[in-house]
């Protein structure tokens, strides 16, 4: 993929006030809480993959502001325990990489600052700011947008489907083994198949007058609800068989990398092994099987300023006026391949008809849940699919999984 650099990192930086550098800014090698000797310093916990993309923001940081920004690379399987851990002990980095999925814990724990956004909060992507708050604050400065889309084999299947039914009849006349594939696996993927929940008007909760998820509002059990689970049974083991929970995800990527599979439901995390394959890959829309719209989970990446920083207006100033700006969110795209959080970065990055379908795909998603208590859902509602796919009543099991749901966030 291609990348177009405007070069605005200079042009995107405001000045920081003179006392910046004397007054707000310590932390060193331990991290925002070590007082010990107040250097100049911001020290950034993220992932090796990052760490490229950021080198010259952070040097052109220091240039404009005698702050040096400190890269510290960090096991992302650690990153968020390392962060509850370490801030309220006054170590930890001033500012950490994260997902917003995140927020409930950080914000609980009380180890993350909201973040000033300003007018810069209509530059981003409405999904990814809806993503980036919590109880009404702005906590996550958000660089990448992450949501599921259909991979269409275009020598299989040459064109876009208009629901799922139509899906089903194109791959089934392509005469592969697989009309489409979607990762599973004993336990269910509720992530996986929640756009086809929504398309029954059935989402996991519902919504406050912010526009946030109101966890006393669960939706699972709506009328809704029920008619997808009536669904699932009927595309499962005593159905039609298109869902099945011995397809894992190395199973469905097998089938359609190797032409097996017409369709795919899947991230953009897949492409890659797709297109080196030799497949002519096609992104769309994930179709819905019932009146309303398909909307896929969104993952928005992002960094949170420590609550025990030092250094917050400094940190806040690097973040909103040089991480939030085109050329770095280029740069992080280039990184990763996903889908730039800041709307211009994003429109350029588009450019690519891969990223361009998978932003398309999302304009409907929804950022995951980030309420706390979303561990025990998962396990709940993975399990409860999984067993209407294998043949449970799917009514009855639906309305226990409602009730399990509600006793673990109660």
């Amino acid at each position: 993929m291609t990348v177009k650099k405007k070069g605005l990192l200079a042009a995107g930086a405001v000045a920081v006030v003179a006392s910046l550098a004397l007054a707000g800014c310590s932390s060193g090698d331990t991290g925002a809480g070590d007082s010990s000797s107040a250097t100049s310093t911001l020290t950034v916990w993220l992932d090796s993959e990052r760490v490229d993309a950021l080198k010259d923001a952070a040097a052109a940081y220091e240039d404009k502001t005698g702050v040096e920004v400190k890269l510290v690379s960090k096991d992302n399987a650690k990153i968020k325990d390392d962060f509850i851990q370490q801030v309220p002990t006054g170590k930890g980095p001033d500012i950490t990489m994260g997902a917003h999925d995140w927020l409930g814990e950080l914000v609980t724990n009380g180890v993350v600052s909201p973040i000033e956004l300003g007018d810069k909060a209509a530059d981003f992507l409405p999904v990814a700011l809806n993503a980036a708050t919590y109880d009404g604050k702005v906590y996550q400065l958000p660089y990448a947008v992450e949501n599921l889309a259909l991979l269409r084999n275009a020598d299989l299947a040459p064109t876009a489907p208009s629901s799922f039914d139509d899906m089903i009849a194109e791959g089934t006349a392509a005469g592969v083994q697989y009309p489409f594939v979607v990762e599973q696996g004993a336990d269910g993927n509720p992530y996986h198949l929640y756009p086809f929940q929504t398309g029954f008007g059935a989402p996991v909760f519902g919504t406050d007058a912010q526009g946030g998820y109101d966890a006393t509002n669960l939706e699972l059990g709506n009328a809704g609800g029920e008619a997808y689970a009536t669904w699932l049974g009927s595309q499962g083991k005593t159905g039609t068989g298109v869902l099945n929970t011995e397809i894992t995800g190395d199973i469905a990527k097998e089938a359609f990398t190797t032409g097996k599979a017409a369709f795919w439901l899947t991230g953009p995390w897949n492409v890659g092994a797709a297109t080196d394959a030799g497949i002519n890959v096609a992104v769309d829309a994930v179709p819905s099987p019932g009146t309303e719209t398909a909307q896929p989970f969104a993952g928005v990446k992002g960094f949170f300023i420590s609550e025990q920083s030092k250094n917050k207006v400094a940190a806040t100033d690097f973040l909103v006026n040089y991480i939030a700006t085109e050329d770095v969110q280029l740069s992080l795209f280039k990184s990763g391949n996903v889908l730039p959080a800041l709307t211009a970065a994003a429109e350029t990055a588009s450019e690519d008809p891969i990223v361009a379908g998978f932003a398309a795909a999302g304009a409907n998603a929804v950022p995951m849940p980030a309420i706390p208590a979303m561990g025990q859902v998962w396990q709940y509602w993975g399990i409860a699919e999984a067993a209407i796919i294998n043949g449970a009543d799917p009514v009855t099991t639906w309305q226990k999984l409602t009730a399990d749901v509600q006793g673990a966030i109660g």
